[in-house]
C-alpha cells in the first residue's frame, strides 16, 4: 500500500462489538484473564502492551517500511532505549551536529558508561579513523538540526557493515514521508513524534522503528517495558489521529519550506540559507538521491550578526517564537541561545520550522521582518 493508505488504515481498526468506525481509547490498566489463563488479545498490563499502543506502533512500523515499531513518552525517551540497550563500554560515534537533547543525554548520563565521539559522520575519512574494537554503534540524524546537513545513511552503512556495526538513524526532520532510512540499509529509526507525527504541538512522545526483530530488538523491547517510559493510551489515540493526515500535511511542510528557502535566498540582509532542496545546498544532490522530499525545516543566518538575529525574530507576527516544530503553525527561534555554552550553531542563526499558513503571508510576514 501506499503511505497516505496505510497512514490511515494501518492504526486502526473497527471496533468487533459496536462497530465503531474510529478505534476506541482503551484507559483500563489491566486486563480479564479467560477461564484457561490466556488473553483475549494478550494484553495483560498497560506497562506491557495497550490496544492503542499496538495500532500506533503497527502504523509507525509500516510507514517506515520497518517489521517492528516501540513508541515512547518522548523521542529523549526513545534514544535513550537505544543507549541503554549497549553494553557498558561500548563506543558510540555520533555527529558533531547531533541534536542537543541527545548528545547531552550522552555526555551527563552516559559518561563512564558508554564512550562516544562526536565527528562529522558524512566525512568517510574521519569515520574511519574514528572507529574502534569496541565501536557498536554509528548515530546518524540527517537532515541534522539545526544546521541541516545531509548524511550519506547508503555510505556510512556500508562502513558499518565492515566493521559489523549497528547504525541508527534520527529521521524526525525528514518523517518517513521524505526518507526511509531502513531501505536505505539502517538498523533503526528514531523519530520525536512529538514533532511531525503529532503535528499539531499538543501532545509529547517518541518512536523507534527496526529493520529486523532481532536480540538487539528485544533488549530495546525489554527496556521499553521494563523501564515504562510509554506513552499513554490518550496520546496513542492522538497520534494514531494525527497521522492520518501525515502524508498530506507533510506535503505543505516541504512546499512552504522550499518557498521560504528562495526567497530568503534572494534577501541583502541574509547571509546564507540552509536548506538542503536549494541547489546550493552542499548536500543537495545526496538529498535528491535518498529524500523524496527536502523537509519542512529550513536554517538562514543574517549578515549583520547576533543583533540582526534577535532583530527579525521579534519583528515578524505569524512565526511564532518557540522551540520544537512539525505543528501546523509556523515556528521560529534563535538556536544557539536554546543549547547551552557549549553550542556549535552560529548565534546569528535562525531556525524555522515552516508550518501550513499560506505561502504569500508567510513570505510577506517575513518581508517586513527583515526590513531595517
Amino acid at each position: 500500500m501506499k503511505q497516505e493508505t496505510i497512514a490511515i488504515h494501518a492504526g486502526n481498526h473497527t471496533d468487533e462489538f459496536t462497530g465503531a468506525v474510529v478505534q476506541p481509547i482503551t484507559l483500563s490498566t489491566t486486563f480479564e484473564r479467560m477461564k484457561d489463563g490466556s488473553f483475549r488479545e494478550g494484553h495483560i498490563y498497560s506497562r506491557a502492551s495497550n490496544p492503542n499502543r499496538a495500532s500506533l506502533e503497527n502504523v509507525l512500523a509500516k510507514l517506515e517500511n520497518g517489521v517492528d515499531a516501540a513508541a515512547f513518552a518522548s523521542g529523549n525517551a526513545a534514544g535513550m532505549a537505544v543507549f541503554q540497550s549497549l553494553a557498558p563500554g561500548t563506543h558510540i560515534i555520533a555527529p558533531d551536529d547531533m541534536y542537543h537533547g541527545l548528545r547531552n543525554q550522552l555526555k551527563l548520563l552516559f559518561a563512564g558508561i558508554l564512550e562516544f565521539d562526536f565527528i562529522d559522520v558524512d566525512n568517510s575519512e574521519v569515520l574511519n579513523a574514528h572507529i574502534k574494537p569496541n565501536t557498536g554503534l554509528i548515530w546518524v540524524e540527517t537532515p541534522s538540526n539545526p544546521l541541516l546537513k545531509i548524511t550519506d545513511i547508503k555510505k556510512v552503512v556500508a562502513i558499518a557493515r565492515k566493521h559489523k556495526i549497528k547504525v541508527a538513524c534520527d529521521n524526525t526532520f525528514a518523517s518517513p514521508v521524505c526518507q526511509q532510512p531502513l531501505t536505505l540499509g539502517a538498523d533503526i529509526v528514531m523519530h520525536s513524534s512529538t514533532k511531525y507525527f503529532g503535528g499539531h504541538s499538543d501532545l509529547m512522545g517518541g518512536a523507534l522503528v527496526t529493520a529486523e526483530d532481532n536480540d538487539w530488538w528485544q533488549r530495546i523491547r525489554e527496556i521499553q517495558t521494563m523501564g515504562g517510559a510509554i506513552p499513554s493510551p490518550q496520546d496513542c489515540y492522538m497520534l494514531t489521529r494525527s497521522i492520518k493526515t501525515l502524508p498530506y500535511r507533510i506535503r505543505g511542510h516541504v512546499s512552504n519550506a522550499q518557498a521560504l528557502a528562495e526567497f530568503l535566498q534572494q534577501q541583502p540582509a541574509v547571509e546564507q540559507v540552509l536548506y538542503p532542496g536549494l541547489p546550493s545546498h552542499p548536500g543537495h544532490e545526496v538529498a535528491k538521491q535518498q529524500m523524496t522530499g527536502f523537509g519542512g525545516m529550513l536554517s538562514f543566518t543574517l549578515k549583520d550578526g547576533p543583533e540582526a538575529a534577535n532583530r527579525v525574530i521579534n519583528k515578524l507576527q505569524l512565526f511564532t517564537r518557540a522551540t520544537s516544530l512539525g505543528g501546523v503553525e509556523s515556528l521560529i527561534e534563535h538556536r544557539a541561545t536554546m543549547e547551552g555554552p557549549d553550542t556549535k550553531t552560529p548565534f546569528n542563526l535562525l531556525r524555522i520550522s515552516a508550518g501550513l499558513e499560506h505561502i504569500d503571508d508567510l513570505i510577506a510576514d517575513m518581508k517586513q521582518g527583515l526590513m531595517r
